[in-house]
């Protein structure tokens, strides 16, 4: 038992937008609708919840709101940007190299200072499990029998 699909439609608001007849789509997009939307008026009121008095009254369309937010998340983005480069900002982040050339040696021999440093601290701490081990009786017996090798060949060039 096979079910074919003959037609389907997809309605919103009681407009079609997409129909498949036989295999085929059909799109029914009307672009003007869509920019016409973009100019509707909508209003936006506050009102104080003790007295239902209206506080404030916006009249909005959805073309301003978008570019309001547009304009603000770029404006923000430029003053971000803008305090970083022209201020000192930019000295307190990391690897961006800025800095004077008696500050990045320094920075580099206290890497090596402290990579030496937790080499020294790895080596003391194997160190003192070995002693304790050692008071405590956990000897591990090394075999220090001597290897029998085969003589080695000389190979005269």
């Amino acid at each position: 038992m096979s079910i074919k699909l003959i037609s389907l439609a997809i309605f919103i608001n009681n407009e079609c937008i997409l129909a498949i007849k036989r295999g085929q789509f059909y799109m029914n997009i009307d672009y003007n609708n869509r920019l016409k939307r973009l100019r509707n008026n909508y209003q936006l009121t506050v009102t104080n919840e003790d007295t239902f008095e209206e506080v404030v009254k916006f009249k909005l369309t959805r073309l301003s709101v978008y570019i309001a937010l547009s304009t603000f998340f770029i404006s923000m983005v430029i003053i971000t940007a803008s305090l970083i480069v022209f201020t000192p900002l930019k000295y307190y982040l990391p690897g961006t190299g800025y800095g004077n050339i008696k500050q990045i040696k320094a920075f580099e021999r206290l890497k090596i200072r402290t990579d030496s440093m937790q080499i020294a601290l790895d080596q003391q701490k194997t160190f003192n499990e070995d002693i304790q081990k050692v008071l405590k009786g956990k000897i591990v017996n090394l075999d220090t029998s001597l290897l029998k090798l085969p003589p080695s060949e000389n190979i005269a060039d």
